[in-house]
């Protein structure tokens, strides 16, 4: 993917959806069977619930935001506020998600969710100190576009989570589609701001205070060189890309990323535009 252009899902999703949602279903046919021959373990019931279950986890999790978060609005965070709309008008939503900044203490992270017909996305409160002037708002509007780019993309749909429920818990199937996943909102949040891609990379690898010292490509060149059984372990068993590997995604655009081996290719790749006078080619995700 060039940029300008749409973007794309990363290509392993849907075959991995279609095992995950097919991996719930026969779990469902089996407890009904089970059920059926009078075996009533407690594995069944949360099968048989998990409905219900995830139908109020993610109402109380969207509830836990409208009362303790702060909303974004055009007088609070109000640049938070203008990246999720302009992210949102970018992949053609007929409206903005809610967004909410809660207090990180020290942790980096966004995520988004939905309750019902509503979407939302929750920033940390020490990612809008990445977004300052005197660092890279570039990155956290990269960051912004990611997690909007997981509503656009029906990430956040309450039947999809259902249908992926029993995938969650076998070992390689629910982590290599959570790592598509997370490949198909980077192709949305670098499609808003592909210039915050590498301040997106380096604030995940080394926090928010250090995130202009980490050499972005020398970040993405390591994902050639790190080798061996464990590291390929730790890819294959993440729910997301290790940061490498992630790096260098975004670095070569003329490729998906890579989902269970490493990449090749050494050295730059065709995608990431020129970084803007006074910004150094490092930073968060």
């Amino acid at each position: 993917m060039v940029p300008g252009s749409a973007p794309v899902r990363h290509p392993w999703e849907i075959p991995l959806l279609v095992l995950a949602i097919l991996t719930t279903a026969i779990t469902y046919v089996v407890a009904v069977i089970l059920i059926a021959t009078g075996d009533l373990s407690t594995w069944i019931l949360v099968v048989l619930a998990a409905p219900i279950i995830l139908f109020f986890a993610r109402g109380q999790l969207y509830a836990s935001q409208q009362v303790n978060g702060i909303k974004m609005t055009p007088t609070q965070f109000p640049d938070g506020y203008r990246m999720v709309a302009e992210a949102a008008a970018r992949f053609g939503m007929r409206k903005p998600p809610d967004a909410y900044v809660v207090l990180g203490n020290g942790q980096i992270n966004a995520f988004a969710s939905g309750h019902g017909f509503r979407r939302f996305v929750v920033v940390y409160s020490d990612l809008f100190e990445v977004g300052g002037q005197a660092r890279q708002p570039d990155a956290l509007a990269f960051i912004i576009g990611h997690e909007v780019g997981h509503i656009a993309a029906g990430h956040a749909s309450y039947w999809r989570q259902l249908g992926q429920f029993a995938s969650n818990y076998i070992p390689v199937i629910g982590s290599s589609l959570s790592r598509s996943m997370e490949y198909t909102a980077d192709n949305f949040g670098f499609h808003v701001r592909p210039v915050g891609a590498p301040g997106a990379m380096g604030v995940l690898g080394a926090g928010k205070y250090l995130v202009g010292l980490v050499g972005f490509d020398e970040l993405a060149d390591r994902a050639t060189l790190e080798s061996g059984f464990f590291a390929w372990l730790v890819n294959l068993l993440s729910s997301h890309p290790v940061l490498t590997w992630r790096a260098a995604a975004l670095r070569n655009r003329t490729r998906s990323g890579h989902l269970f081996f490493k990449p090749k290719m050494i050295g730059p790749g065709p995608g990431l535009p020129p970084v803007p006078s006074g910004q150094s080619n490092s930073g968060f995700s």
